[in-house]
């Protein structure tokens, strides 16, 4: 693999990365990125070694992996997919911000991929109908990084075209998701002997529209209502998700019945957690758009 760079020149360590430093990184970010993303395997640990000899033996492992991080949490803030295993951590050098928006500026390759990504409809909808995903726990995170929006159409963050909120419009790929978990929660119930309930599913988005505030009304196992909202992605656990004003009322007006299922990896090994109770208690609120009026 090739970073486009000379090896690094060997200076005086030092905490802070230097300018060829954080270009090398990000290089080998974004070619990481480019592979994951057209499903090409490769080696975290193998770039991991070959960064660190460009950089001369400068930098350990962890702090080459902790850069990583730090550019996955970039690459959210600007509305852009991230690489999967690298959780995305703040507390970044502003340098690193300015060399990953130059590189990300002129990735035309890597733009047009994630394009056409987020905006492709979910062609094999059997796909939905005959796997379920796997329930893991919902994600730790660092606390500046993975907000919930709330608002419409923002496309654009400092600067940059916000394909994480175009995929959030996929109307294909977000009813394949509630498709998912239509069945989920149908095998759910089954398996608890709740055949009864389980006959009783209803994917409410659908039968009497999207006003509601959730996408399917399923039970506990008692019989009490349990209503769900579905957010659907094909990148990883902490993308973030976008909420509607009255999705967030109806989470606090039920908190008691409400649960968001966050699907994510949806195009390879779909992975499901889950959240109960109102929004605004189990995630951070950040808005990115407004209505407006004239004074």
């Amino acid at each position: 693999m090739s970073h486009g760079l000379a090896q690094v020149p060997r200076t005086r360590m030092s905490d802070a990365w230097s300018h060829e430093e954080v270009e090398a990184a990000v290089a080998d970010y974004f070619d990481m990125l480019a592979k994951e993303l057209c499903g090409v395997a490769f080696n975290k640990a193998e770039h991991n070694r070959r960064l660190r000899a460009l950089l001369q033996g400068r930098r350990p492992k962890g702090s080459v992996e902790r850069k990583h991080q730090n550019i996955s949490a970039i690459l959210l803030e600007l509305g852009f997919p991230y690489i999967n295993g690298y959780k995305p951590l703040g507390n970044y050098q502003q340098r690193l911000r300015t060399v990953v928006e130059e590189r990300l500026t002129a990735a035309h390759d890597l733009n047009q991929t994630v394009a056409q990504m987020v905006r492709a409809p979910e062609a094999d909808s059997a796909a939905a109908t005959n796997r379920l995903p796997d329930l893991v726990t919902a994600p730790a995170r660092d606390q500046k990084e993975s907000r919930v929006h709330e608002g419409g159409r923002a496309e654009r963050v400092h600067g940059f075209r916000n394909y994480l909120e175009i995929e959030a419009r996929n109307q294909s790929l977000g009813l394949a998701g509630e498709t998912m978990i239509l069945n989920f929660e149908h095998e759910r119930l089954w398996r608890a002997g709740q055949r009864r309930l389980a006959e009783r599913l209803e994917h409410v988005s659908k039968t009497r529209g999207d006003y509601l505030g959730y996408d399917i009304h399923s039970f506990e196992e008692d019989g009490r209502d349990r209503l769900i909202e579905v957010k659907t992605t094909r990148f990883g656990p902490l993308t973030p998700f976008f909420v509607s004003r009255n999705e967030l009322e109806v989470s606090l007006e039920r908190r008691d019945e409400y649960h968001l299922y966050r699907l994510f990896h949806f195009r390879e090994e779909p992975k499901l957690f889950t959240l109960g109770g109102a929004i605004s208690g189990c995630c951070e609120l950040e808005p990115v758009s407004y209505s407006v009026l004239p004074k």
